[in-house]
């Protein structure tokens, strides 16, 4: 009795995590950037994301492109990439902010 609740009670946290972490890509058009800042890995195992941390805002990394810059964690770099963002919804609809990414990501310079 006492697997059946704690199973219960991890398929209602995964269900509701996932609702809470949901969004939509908006449809604009991607835009061409230039960004800087530091490389850093964020999120616990086994969900981690490696973002790059800027003045103003993070751009988090598309998975296809992370082996680009997995290797120059916590180093300040400047990258070219194509950003688009996706607008996070609460399950309850209320909206929770927005996440920037980039992909087709070039180098341009390490600090």
């Amino acid at each position: 009795m006492k697997g059946v609740t704690l199973l219960t009670a991890f398929l209602l946290f995964t269900v509701l995590n996932v609702q809470a972490s949901g969004g939509k890509e908006k449809k604009d058009k991607p835009v061409r950037v230039t960004v800087s800042g530091t490389v850093r890995l964020v999120g616990n195992s086994p969900m981690t994301s490696l973002v790059i941390s800027g003045e103003n805002r993070e751009w988090y990394i598309e998975r296809a492109e992370e082996k680009k810059l997995m290797h120059l964690q916590q180093q300040t770099v400047t990258v070219s990439g194509t950003e688009y963002y996706v607008d996070i919804v609460f399950a309850n609809g209320s909206p929770a902010g927005r996440r920037f990414f980039l992909k087709d990501i070039s180098a341009l310079d390490t600090n």
